[in-house]
């Protein structure tokens, strides 16, 4: 039993026992309230405090909706550069060629985003840029030479079969723009099979000739002569610095860039075939849809 326990009743004529005082208790956060000496001294502190916490919360608060938003912020830019685009395009032949030509960049870019997505890379929607065609941000291209060859190739194969959709369309509907789109299509992925970094034909090229990325830089040197165009000079000045940095990598890289293009003698037979064979049915595709031009 405690020293300090209280009987209901003492006994009747005995003087009642004196009560210990209780023991003052300091309690650290007063629950009354501050003398106003206190508040004064505090209260300026304390609201600078309050009003410092309150801004923290409202821009984390809207950090956070920020990164709630961000997927649908960033299709909301690749819709924007889609529009941007169109609008470009259509001051020079129109909106029907420009909505299809946008169409059909759209389908070759889509080929790479499966193909990263197949080598469980996470890639971005296709941003658009006017007058230089379609891009997509990837982390990589791939774990080796082969799966870059596959990311290179997939754009130009989904890109050929849209190309030659349109001309099924052209023959249903007898409209020469359909045609017209077929043409542009074929020319444009055969273009991108140029064997140089950073087009298609120098992903491919990757695991099967590293060294002709010389070649095709120096077959595009002549190109950009013949046919002086603000694109090809600067698809050549990114050639340079690409096709320079590959070969310093290939040259100092070390066990991880020859483990990189390590290829099979298969899988360089393969990517070699599909190349060829692509090359092939797209020069095929541009001769089946060319219009040939009268001069009266």
């Amino acid at each position: 039993m405690e020293a300090n326990t209280q009987w209901p009743f003492a006994p009747v004529g005995a003087p009642e026992a004196p009560r210990p005082e209780p023991e003052p208790v300091f309690e650290p956060h007063p629950q009354g309230p501050e003398p106003a000496s206190e508040r004064r001294r505090e209260g300026p502190i304390r609201r600078r405090l309050s009003a410092s916490g309150a801004a923290i919360v409202a821009v984390l608060a809207k950090f956070k909706a920020i990164l709630v938003l961000l997927p649908k912020l960033k299709l909301l830019a690749s819709t924007g550069t889609v529009l941007v685009s169109l609008a470009a395009y259509a001051l020079l032949w129109g909106w029907p060629f420009a909505a299809g030509f946008i169409a059909l960049l759209f389908v070759h870019e889509m080929g790479h985003v499966i193909a990263l997505r197949r080598e469980g890379i996470k890639a971005s929607a296709p941003m658009f840029v006017p007058f230089l065609g379609a891009v997509i941000a990837a982390r990589s291209l791939g774990d080796n030479a082969v799966a870059e060859a596959r990311v290179g190739l997939a754009g130009p194969i989904l890109g050929s079969i849209g190309a030659a959709a349109c001309i099924v369309v052209w023959h249903a509907t007898g409209n020469d723009l359909w045609r017209a789109l077929a043409f542009t299509g074929f020319f444009l992925n055969l273009f991108n099979l140029l064997p140089v970094v950073p087009l298609d034909g120098g992903r491919a090229m990757a695991a099967m000739a590293p060294w002709m990325w010389f070649v095709g830089f120096a077959a595009m040197i002549p190109l950009a002569i013949i046919f002086p165009n603000p694109i090809i000079l600067l698809i050549l000045v990114f050639a340079g610095f690409e096709t320079y940095k590959r070969w310093q990598q290939r040259r100092s890289g070390g066990y991880a860039q020859e483990a990189y293009y390590r290829v099979r003698p298969l899988d360089r037979a393969l990517v070699a075939a599909v190349y060829l064979s692509l090359v092939a049915l797209l020069v095929v595709g541009m001769h089946a849809t060319l219009v040939a031009r009268t001069i009266s």
